[in-house]
């Protein structure tokens, strides 16, 4: 029981003519031939409370916070640790959505300012214009889209709250709980940003967008990998 330290352990003991059961347990999710290891879904949901909890922190102090994670050599936990949902029935499950334009949906500084405007920052901000054009003239596949990513401190999980977002972004294709924040630090110190969510689920399309959710999680690595070591491969 265990990951692969004791899987190499217990193999060096099956070369000895011992017969040997392993059970992957790990929470790096890295064992070759099993599709989730024992442990990695509590890991994973430990590592979005630790996001959720300081989500608000670092949009209210204008920062940016560094959550560390395991995971050897793979990203698994960290890539399962951040999702966007979808914002528009025109987006559906496994769809990409690069930001072209980045907003907070539940930010409002008061008189003066725009629904959506952290004060002293634009309303929108913006991925980078030379990674985009490598991703269209890399992309061959018809469900990318792009356009406006909202974020805001909470898990839009109904058809309702979607409803709420778009009354003030009627544009909104996917929503999720980190980019805007990700977008006002990186304008902050002049640095390029780019965001590109795969839809976990869009609530309003079908009645159990919970279980959109859960499947999610089967194909989403495989469906992504490639497409984002295409990019970096191109990036120059």
């Amino acid at each position: 029981l265990g990951g692969n330290g004791t899987q190499k352990t217990a193999n060096l003991l099956r070369e000895e003519g011992l017969n040997i059961i392993h059970l992957p347990k790990t929470i790096d999710n890295d064992i070759y031939g099993t599709d989730m290891t024992f442990g990695f879904q509590s890991a994973v949901n430990i590592a979005t409370n630790a996001i959720d909890c300081i989500h608000t922190t670092a949009s209210s102090h204008g920062r940016v916070f560094i959550v560390e994670v395991m995971g050897h050599k793979v990203g698994s936990l960290t890539l399962h640790a951040g999702v966007a949902g979808g914002a528009d029935l025109s987006v559906g499950q496994m769809d990409i959505v690069v930001g072209k334009n980045i907003a907070h949906h539940d930010v409002w500084c008061g008189p003066g300012t725009e629904y959506g405007e952290a004060s002293g920052f634009p309303l929108y901000f913006n991925s980078d214009e030379k990674i985009t054009e490598i991703l269209k003239s890399l992309s061959t596949e018809d469900n990318v889209r792009y356009g406006l990513i909202c974020s805001g401190d909470k898990f839009i999980a109904t058809e309702e709250e979607v409803k709420e977002i778009k009354s003030h972004f009627p544009e909104a294709l996917a929503v999720d709980m980190e980019s805007a924040s990700i977008a006002q630090v990186c304008h902050l110190k002049n640095v390029p940003v780019f965001v590109m969510r795969v839809i976990s689920d869009t609530p309003g399309a079908e009645k159990d967008n919970v279980k959109q959710y859960e499947n999610f999680w089967e194909s989403a690595p495989e469906h992504t990998f490639q497409m984002l070591s295409n990019i970096l491969s191109n990036i120059k």
